[in-house]
This record gives structure tokens, C-alpha cells and sequence, in this order.
């Protein structure tokens, strides 16, 4: 018995030796954003979604009608290049950034705040905006979900539902007083 014991505090000494210390947390990196809000938006949202949007649509013209789709898996493969861009981009859109860099001017016909006004809504609303950005990246998501299955009427009806996104978000902090029709 009295052998037991010597073996048992030895055991208990080379299992508290193997024992690892918890690792350390790394230190967290903070974000550097360079681009501001309307620069992602016109930089890299606007261009990959509207090439989202362009490669599903009927066209009218003199000559006819013609529809657009992907069909060939280069097609599908170049749509998913840039759905991805967008889904991914909505990450951006959460963290904190300046709106613009000088005036604001988009295609709304003037009807948007001043870049420091939209900062103070944004900033009086962080949640909801974040909430915003999250429904764009779901939106994108299903957009992904509607390529990797090939189905051009899916991908059309996910595109809307990314209009919508963008649309709520814009209404909402971008140009809230807007009274045209949307």
C-alpha cells in the first residue's frame, strides 16, 4: 500500500505538467475602413449587384423581345462571382465608417440627407442599421442559393427580395423624407 501512494503522487505530478496554462486571447486587430459608406455602395454594391440583376431580364427593343439568363456553368459561375462580392459586402456595412467623402449625390434626385445627417441617424440607430445590413446579406445569400441550383426564375425573385433590402435601408437612413412613389 505504501507503494501506491509515491506512484500516486507522481502520477498527479506529471498530469499537473502536462497541464497546458489556457492560451492567451489575441489581441483584436481593429478595422481600418478606408472606403466610406457611398464609396462600398458605388465601389463595390452598386457594380456586383447590378451585373446580379442584368444577367436575368426580358428585353424589349425593335428587334423583339429578348430574355436573358444564364445557361452555360461560366455564366452561372461569373453571376456567382459577384453575388458573392455582395454578400460579403454587407459585412462591411457593419462596421463603423465614415458616410461619405464630401457631398452626397446619388440617383434619387437630391432627396438625401447631408452626409452628417445620415451619420447621426445611423449612429441614433446603430442596431437597426446593422439589422439592415444583415437582411442585404440574407437577401444575398438567397441570391447564392438560386445560382448554385441554376434556376434563373429563383435567382430573378431573390434579386427583388435584394432590392427590397436595399431599399428599406436606404428609405430609412439615406433619404427618409422622400415622398415620391417608390
Amino acid at each position: 500500500m505504501k507503494l501506491h501512494r509515491p506512484l500516486a503522487a507522481m502520477a498527479l505530478s506529471a498530469l499537473a505538467a502536462c497541464e497546458q496554462p489556457p492560451a492567451a486571447k489575441p489581441a483584436e486587430l481593429a478595422f481600418k475602413p478606408v472606403a466610406s459608406l457611398q464609396e462600398l455602395m458605388l465601389a463595390v454594391i452598386d457594380p456586383n449587384i447590378d451585373f446580379v440583376w442584368n444577367s436575368v431580364a426580358s428585353i424589349t427593343s425593335t428587334e423583339g423581345e429578348q430574355e436573358r439568363r444564364p445557361t452555360k456553368p461560366e455564366d452561372w459561375e461569373a453571376v456567382r462571382q459577384h453575388a458573392l462580392v455582395v454578400a460579403e459586402a454587407a459585412n462591411l456595412l457593419l462596421i463603423d465608417r465614415p458616410v461619405a467623402k464630401g457631398s452626397i449625390n446619388t440617383a434619387s434626385g437630391g432627396a438625401e440627407l447631408s452626409a452628417l445627417a445620415i451619420h447621426n441617424l445611423i449612429q441614433a440607430n446603430r442596431e437597426q442599421f446593422q439589422q439592415r445590413a444583415v437582411a442585404l446579406q440574407d437577401a444575398s445569400q438567397q441570391l447564392l442559393a438560386a445560382i448554385d441550383q441554376q434556376n434563373a426564375d429563383e435567382l430573378e425573385r431573390a434579386g427583388g427580395v435584394v432590392e427590397q433590402a436595399c431599399e428599406q435601408c436606404h428609405s430609412q437612413f439615406w433619404y427618409p423624407g422622400d415622398k415620391r412613389p417608390k
